[in-house]
């Protein structure tokens, strides 16, 4: 029998879904973060003991992790058994977005015009929606506020499958070691590989809903997970760029079904403030 999800329990769901994400730093992130600390010394412990602590505040005073709160962007995986509000979903979630910034005092962050005007929409709106139908009678709401540093390093190269992967570790790496400075590390880095030029950086990012330093189930990936974490944390980058053993915390790989000619291949970072939230009706 399919289920009805009424449109007030949509927007109400996002809502918290984005304040959760603004005040409280996933457990699975902080947990990595404090390990982390136990593991280095002198300035770099400092730096991610004060990480922890940032996020202890933000959660307890009810403030943003970052002053970079970033754009909202939503997933729903949809249950073909579901029956969804006649109200287009893109104006349920935005109304979402809306509530929250104004109830949680968030910066308003998005530009409506790129290039020329640049003008501030005042409300972070419009978020980024991303439907995919699934089998069952659920829905599936995951919420990311993505902001601008990490964001920038991230990248998407179109390779040949003649690289091998070998030859895609190197891309991998060269690029890591020019960005990761930027992106306020201890990062998180989410590979996809395979798809098409769009599908393949929706995969990277959605990597980073994944626990943190869980690995791939299969063999040769996760193998890959912990050949590229373990380069980067010899590079001494360390926590916010100032030298350390944590540069990143974990590398999360995923790979599509991809044409014969074609070895599509993007890296989504998210710095350590890794802020994601979700929920399921």
């Amino acid at each position: 029998m399919a289920r009805e999800i009424k449109a007030e329990a949509i927007v109400e769901k996002i809502f918290q879904l984005i304040l959760k994400a603004s005040f409280e730093l996933r457990r699975d992130v902080l947990n990595a973060i404090l390990l982390a600390a136990e593991r280095e010394t002198g300035l770099a412990r400092k730096n991610l003991e004060i990480i922890a602590d940032n996020a202890y505040f933000a959660y307890e005073r009810k403030k943003p992790l970052c002053q970079d709160t970033g754009v909202v962007e939503v997933f729903l995986e949809i249950g073909q058994g579901v029956i969804l509000p006649s109200e287009p979903l893109k104006d349920l979630v935005e109304k979402a977005v809306k509530m929250a910034f104004k109830e949680g005092a968030l910066r308003a962050s998005v530009v409506n015009d790129p290039l020329f005007e640049r003008k501030n929409t005042g409300d972070s709106c419009p978020a980024v929606v991303d439907c995919e139908l699934v089998p069952g009678e659920r829905l599936r709401v995951l919420v990311m506020l993505k902001g601008a540093g990490s964001e920038n390093t991230s990248f998407l190269r179109m390779l040949s499958p003649a690289v091998g992967i070998r030859g895609l570790k190197e891309v991998i790496l060269k690029r890591l070691y020019e960005r990761i400075p930027y992106a306020c590390p201890p990062v998180i880095i989410g590979v996809a590989v395979g798809g098409t030029f769009d599908t393949v950086a929706r995969a990277a990012k959605k990597t980073l809903f994944e626990p943190v330093g869980r690995r791939n189930s299969s063999l040769g990936l996760g193998r890959l997970e912990e050949e590229i974490l373990n380069e980067v944390n010899s590079w001494g980058i360390g926590p916010q760029a100032l030298g350390g053993k944590t540069t990143a915390l974990a590398v999360h790989f995923r790979a599509l079904p991809s044409h014969i000619a074609s070895l599509p291949m993007a890296v989504c970072l998210s710095c350590h403030s890794l802020r994601t939230a979700e929920a399921e009706f």
